[in-house]
């Protein structure tokens, strides 16, 4: 099966196709709705030949649909009919959660997306759970994404943030007793020495997660059935 995959994010929608090895990118922001993002990669994709289409959204989603409107982006998103938009079947997860299952290895992971918020999921046995860790209250007042998202850094200092990463880090992971843990998002670079039991993700590894979705063994514990 050829899959399109999307990245949706705030400044830019990358895509990536089965037999391709270059991605497109595609300008988002505060004007991009879901029309204009359809509109778009059918654009930047003349030609291209695709069975099934991936979509990593840059918000919570529940049952393969969104339930909350991206904040950096156009309104819009909530019931659009991506299906009937691309004429493909169409596959919609959390964009933490896709890279999350593009850098799996087997067993018990979380994923945790060190970016402008804080992403995360978790996969177990092959079964991928999208969490919404972010807003769990952390300590004085704040949550987790306060001090290990982008605020955190700004608010902290360097230093300070990466103390609180691996704070955070280790008390998650003892939570969900994950086997190990995969630190994706622009920030985990800045990241000196990472924490026991880590290791640093990819971006692109959203591209591959994006095609699993649609491979047997993976499956989404939101279905209780095997993706195919």
């Amino acid at each position: 099966m050829r899959i399109l995959v999307i990245d949706v994010g705030g400044t830019h929608v990358k895509v990536l196709a089965t037999g391709h090895k270059q991605r497109v990118e595609i300008p988002s922001g505060p004007k991009m709705t879901p029309a204009k993002m359809v509109s778009a990669v059918r654009a930047a994709t003349v030609g291209w030949k695709y069975d099934a289409v991936s979509i990593g959204y840059p918000g919570a989603v529940v049952h393969g649909r969104p339930i909350i409107e991206p904040r950096h982006l156009g309104s819009g998103w909530l019931g659009f009919d991506f299906t009937k938009a691309f004429g493909r079947p169409v596959k919609i997860v959390n964009d933490a959660a896709m890279q999350a299952l593009g850098s799996y290895q087997g067993g018990r992971m979380l994923f945790l997306g060190l970016g402008t918020g804080l992403g995360s999921a978790l996969i177990v046995d092959n079964v991928l759970e999208p969490m919404e860790l972010a807003h769990l209250p952390y300590k004085k007042g704040r949550s987790y994404e306060d001090y290990v998202g982008l605020a955190g850094l700004e608010r902290l200092g360097k230093k300070k943030w990466r103390r609180q990463v691996n704070e955070v880090v280790q008390q998650l992971r003892s939570a969900v007793q994950a086997d190990y843990v995969v630190l994706g998002g622009g920030n985990a670079r800045l990241l000196k020495k990472l924490p026991p039991g880590t290791r640093l993700g990819d971006n692109s590894n959203a591209f591959q997660g994006g095609y699993r979705l649609w491979a047997k063994p993976y499956c989404s514990s939101a279905h209780k059935r095997f993706v195919h």
